[in-house]
């Protein structure tokens, strides 16, 4: 285990909006991982939200996400990112290469954004994209903190 947080390996989450799958992940990754890793999230082309249906859903868990931020790929080019995980086909198409990046892996999930209907119709998308990513996140940050 690392010593501390700030020395723990990076993962950055990317999607287009960063509004949606790749914050669920981030705060599903992160929980799942604790300090054996700093997680991120970040979007090829940021929507410049948080939508407000992730943070609904992700309260569901107990999982407060209302203070993250919609952020630009960009901030972190200067970062060294161990991991970059793609949960959206568009960014998986214009990922760069970040300093330090050892592995990179896509993990696609339905765009819960596109959900139509009543809230209650969109919470029922929303609901099952989270608990799928829940299911492949929580069980990847399990396993990088079982293997620090």
């Amino acid at each position: 285990m690392t010593d501390s947080k700030s020395d723990a390996p990076l993962v950055l989450i990317l999607c287009t909006g960063n509004s949606c799958r790749s914050q669920m992940a981030e705060a599903l990754l992160q929980r799942a991982a604790g300090d054996a890793l700093r997680v991120a999230s970040a979007g090829s082309k940021p929507g410049g939200y948080v939508h407000p249906l992730s943070i609904k859903a992700m309260a569901e868990l107990d999982i407060d996400i209302s203070d993250h931020r919609s952020k630009n790929l960009d901030e972190f080019l200067n970062q060294d990112v161990e991991v970059v995980i793609t949960v959206c086909g568009n960014a998986d198409q214009v990922c760069p290469v970040f300093p330090g990046q050892a592995k990179r892996y896509h993990w696609g999930f339905d765009d819960p954004a596109d959900a139509e209907g009543s809230e209650e119709e969109q919470m029922v998308f929303f609901r099952r994209v989270r608990d799928e990513i829940d299911r492949v996140f929580s069980a990847y940050g399990h396993g990088r903190a079982d293997a620090l």
